[in-house]
């Protein structure tokens, strides 16, 4: 009989080990977190947690989620971490843990070119108008520096967007590769300033739950091996040769 009870004890002890690791993203970011035409997951960070979860050795099931969602699904449990360029904050970790950083980034300007903007001062000016996605680091960035302008924001990317190509807004804020994507897109009517013009770059982290400590151990020694050997860079040859290619010419520091 204890064979059998410790035979049961083992079995379920190595299911529980190797149970999914359910991962939040939102997909609406490429190329980090998007969706091919089938819907299936797809980008850098899905490669992220596909090379995470072979490390743990433990499935992975990427879950979509709105970006206002994510935070409230890790902290009741429908996730186990969230990896969607979450910018690591000192608001954000009140309430939940992060990982170590495995990027860098900065904000940046799309403008357009009837604007005059080519600084973030010319755009904190009385008379203009700024459109930033709701939560981001842009939205946070602009309700507590730009006093002059008129802040729009907006629930999606796309919206802001569009506010500056029909010349609505002067700027949109965010990442520097989201506003390289965007000027890529529409070259002719719009501008990317990508200079950083914040005093420290953001860092990007995943994010966990504070009492997983085990879990956030496992993350931080997955992230320092796929920085040493090479994966992280794999990932931007993968997606993002353009984009580098672009920055180096700049002398703008890369993600990874």
């Amino acid at each position: 009989m204890k064979k059998i009870i410790l035979s049961l004890l083992f079995s379920f002890l190595a299911l529980f080990a190797n149970e999914p690791l359910k991962v939040g993203m939102e997909l609406a970011y490429p190329p980090f977190e998007m969706s091919l035409k089938d819907g299936t997951p797809s980008g850098v960070s899905v490669d992220f947690a596909k090379a995470l979860g072979e490390y743990l050795n433990r499935e992975v099931i990427i879950e979509n989620i709105a970006w206002d969602g994510l935070i409230p699904s890790l902290k009741t449990g429908k996730v186990d971490i969230i990896i969607s360029s979450m910018t690591i904050t000192q608001e954000r970790k009140k309430s939940i843990a992060f990982s170590i950083p495995y990027a860098q980034s900065n904000l940046a300007i799309l403008t357009h070119p009837n604007s005059g903007v080519k600084s973030i001062e010319d755009l904190d000016q009385k008379g203009k108008r700024v459109a930033v996605k709701k939560g981001t680091t842009g939205h946070i960035f602009a309700s507590k520096n730009l006093k002059n302008a008129q802040v729009l924001v907006f629930d999606k990317e796309n919206a802001a967007v569009l506010e500056v190509i029909q010349q609505k807004a002067d700027g949109f804020l965010y990442d520097q590769l989201t506003i390289y994507k965007n000027w890529a897109n529409h070259k002719d009517k719009t501008v990317a300033l990508l200079k950083p013009f914040q005093k420290e770059p953001e860092y990007w982290g995943v994010a966990l739950r504070k009492d997983d400590t085990k879990l956030k151990e496992q993350v931080d020694a997955f992230i320092k091996k796929a920085k040493a050997d090479g994966t992280f860079d794999e990932f931007s040859r993968r997606y993002l040769s353009e984009a580098r290619e672009t920055f180096d010419k700049l002398g703008i520091p890369f993600f990874f």
